[in-house]
Order: C-alpha cells, then structure tokens, then sequence
C-alpha cells in the first residue's frame, strides 16, 4: 500500500503537501518581502524537498492551542509568547535552545501567580528565521549588496556569496526546526518543566540586590509551591507543561510546503508551527500574506502599529475570522509607549463593540526601537515596560481583557537594551551584543519584566 493511501492516525496529516486549488490563489496578488530565489536553480528541488518532509507539529496540537487561546480571549489565561527576534542556525544548540525554554518557564511561573490562572507558553521559536526588512539592499563602504532577510534566505556575513539568497535554506531551516522542537518536546514533557524545579531557578536571580524588590513576590510564590508539595501534588500538571511554537509566516513559498490535509476534517492546516503571525509590513488586506493565511486553520496574529486603522482592524476580523471562531485571531498590538495611550482604545473599542472576540496582546518591543549614541538599535527597558503599563491600563478602562505578552527575549546574559533594575548601559553592548537583527531582553531583564506585569496581574486578580 502507498505511504499517501495510509490512513494517518488522529490529528495528523495526509502526506504530502494540500491539494486545495485556493491554498495557491496567493500566487497572482501582490506580496512583499521576498527573496528573490523563483529562478534560482535549487528551488523547485528545496520545494519538492519540503513538501516530502513529515509535519513539524500536527493538526490536533494546533487545535488544542485554539481552545487555549480561546480561554485567554475570554480573561480565563493568559499568553507568553516570547524568543529571539531572528533565530540563527548557529544557536539552536542544547544549551541555548534550554536557556530559552528554562527563561520563558521562570516567566511563566511569576506570571501564574500573579494571574492566578493558566499562562500559555509558547516560544518564537523553532521557525522564527526570517526577518522583514525596511530596504531590499545595504550599502558599506561604497560596496552594495542584499540585505541580510535571516539564516532561512541569506548569510550575515557582507560578501556576494553570504547575502546570496539561497532556496536550500528552506530545508536546513526544516531540519534546525525539527531539533529544536524535540529539544523543546523532551525539556518540557520529561521533568525539566517541574514546577518546582523552575520555581528554584528564580533563585540565582532573587539572589541579586538589585532585584529585592520582588522578593516578597517570589517569596508568595515560593510558600505556595513549598505548601503544593508538602500536601504531596504530584499532579501532571506540576511537572509537565504544552509549550507551542510561533513565528512569522513571511515566506509563504516555505509555508505552502508545509501545508497539510488533516485526515480528520479534511481541512488545510500550515504544520511549520502551531502559530502563525502576519507583520505590520505584510498585512495589507488585498495582498498574498492575509489571503494565504486566511485559508489555513492555524491560530493567526495580525501585528497593529500606531497608524492602523479602525477600518483595516475591522477588514482584517473579516478576512481572517468570518465566522468569528474563538481562538482564531490574535491582534498583537505594537504602538510605542508614547503611542499606546492614545492609539489603542479606539481599536479596542470599536472592535469590541462588532461582538467579536480577539485576544489582545501587547508588543511592547517593536515600537520602542532607538539608536545608541555608539550606534547599536536597542530599546531602552523603561520604555518597555511603559508600553506594558499603557496597555494594561488601557484595557482596564474599557473593561476589556488584556490577554497576553509578546516579547522579543533570550535566556543568554547579553547587553542589548538598555536599562533594568541590574542595568545594561550603552558601553556593555562592544562585547555583549549578539543579536543579527532586533535587541533582545536578557534573561535577568525577561524576569524582571515578568514580575512586573506579575504584579499588575496580581492587582486586577483581587478586584
């Protein structure tokens, strides 16, 4: 019998890649921010490569996440989604790839408390390698050449053959998604994921005087793991965790591979991760990115800057969430801290006002971007968590629910924003700074960030 003629087991995919004539339809609209490989003697091979590969994660995970994200939109959770603004291929090794998932679990943990109710844990993470740029081309020294668009297209390196855009990328980003995600299934399903053993983590942070001002929160935490063990809770849910994988779905020649047929529904579902967004640059509601991905069943994000409109927010629940399903879209604000005040209540008012129901997330990253006087982009950490506050603050005036956290973070002691309460200053970045594109929290400032929010979670949980 034919492997395509197998009947799969639940929730997984017929092979190959969906057969749905729309799912192509993309193909004859306008699309921006790709690489320019169609003619490139190794892509119809990297296609066909992509299309035989087994699923990076299955249909019935992405419709458990869409149950979660559901309960999120509704106040019951709250999401963390968090990870490198651009995955290399050179740092998804065992040690890097567990600092993320180990600094997103200590997230996680402080906002559980505060919250008092599930945190969703997903990672940008296990497919976040392509990166929107704001030029086609960089010019150094009077040499121009492509501009770096992530490990998944070209080199960082500036020479012609590194900035090449390159399709056999797409399957070496496969094969570095697959291990990471069987990294990331093994740390959180085989006792790495211990809430006890996370919560102790937070430990070495606490430690810091710098960091005393949250140690009668992480003391609160700790008096109630302490009294869950003492009273023998050794319930799955103590030591095992659902952690998801997202990132932006930018090059929709390897998305489209990846596309599968659920052998339970029939349906197409985009298998390179369980969440998929769509940037600021590529939301246009006529072009390829929306149409493509509002064929697909994956959980969606739409990312919302200061100068979106009412009329676009309303176009795009049209487009990506007819039938307005719970969980199925997420609107991932990113306005600036001088901006969120002002710009996000219309949105959410008039949003909330059609009856449907998105959850709500704030970026409090993207908009808060500068240049330091030595001339490295970062952002600075107050800033940040302005954004953060302007959010919150928001939605409890609406009466509206603030539903999630999306952060550009990284479990590594790098020097990259500025600021915090251990601070990083402009003269650590000639030795610290290793992102290839956007700065990152380090991993003190991701804690310090989440018992932060932590305590604004807290708040609303005892009104």
């Amino acid at each position: 019998m034919s492997e395509v003629n197998r009947t799969p087991l639940p929730g997984s995919s017929v092979a190959g890649p969906a057969t749905d004539p729309q799912l192509d339809l993309w193909r004859d609209l306008p699309i921006a921010q790709q690489p320019t490989w169609s003619e490139h003697p190794d892509y119809s091979a990297s296609i066909a490569e992509l299309g035989s590969r087994p699923p990076l994660v299955f249909a019935g995970e992405v419709d458990v996440l869409r149950e979660r994200l559901a309960e999120a939109a509704q106040g019951k959770a709250f999401l963390l989604q968090g990870g490198d603004c651009a995955e290399t291929f050179a740092d998804a090794t065992a040690d890097k790839i567990s600092a993320r998932v180990r600094t997103i679990l200590q997230m996680a943990v402080v906002l559980t408390y505060g919250a008092s109710m599930p945190v969703i844990k997903m990672g940008r993470m296990a497919g976040q390698f392509a990166k929107p740029r704001s030029s086609n081309d960089e010019t150094r020294d009077g040499v121009t050449l492509p501009a770096f668009r992530g490990d998944i297209v070209n080199g960082y390196d500036f020479t012609p053959e590194s900035r090449a855009h390159d399709p056999k990328r797409m399957v070496q980003a496969y094969n570095t998604s697959s291990a990471t995600l069987n990294l990331i299934r093994a740390f959180t399903q085989g006792g790495f994921a211990d809430l006890r053993s996370v919560h102790s983590w937070n430990r070495g942070f606490m430690a810091n005087p710098a960091h005393s001002a949250y140690e009668q929160l992480a003391g609160e935490i700790d008096s109630a793991i302490r009294f869950m063990d003492a009273c023998g809770a050794g319930f799955e849910g103590l030591t095992r965790t659902e952690f998801f994988a997202s990132h932006e779905a930018l090059l929709l020649d390897y998305e489209r591979a990846l596309t599968r047929t659920d052998s339970r529904t029939g349906l197409p579902y985009d298998t390179s991760g369980h969440f998929l967004w769509i940037g600021e640059r590529t939301r246009q509601l006529d072009h390829a990115h929306v149409d493509f991905l509002s064929r697909v069943r994956n959980p969606i994000g739409v990312k919302l800057g200061p100068n979106t409109s009412v009329e676009d927010t309303l176009a795009l629940i049209e487009k990506l969430d007819p039938n307005r399903e719970p969980g199925r879209l997420t609107f991932i604000t990113r306005m600036g801290a001088q901006n969120i005040r002002e710009k996000l209540p219309n949105l959410v008012e008039k949003v909330t006002a059609t009856g449907a129901q998105v959850l709500w997330v704030t970026d409090p990253m993207h908009g808060n971007t500068v240049t330091s006087k030595n001339g490295y982009k970062t952002r600075n950490f107050d800033d940040v968590m302005d954004e953060v506050r302007g959010f919150f603050e928001v939605h409890d005036s609406l009466g509206t629910n603030p539903g999630g956290l999306h952060v550009e973070m990284t479990g590594d002691d790098v020097a990259e924003c500025l600021g915090g309460a251990d601070p990083i200053r402009e003269e650590d970045f000639d030795e610290l700074y290793e992102s290839v594109c956007d700065p990152r929290l380090n991993h003190r400032q991701s804690l310090e960030m989440a018992f932060l929010v932590s305590s604004a979670l807290q708040s609303r949980a005892r009104r």
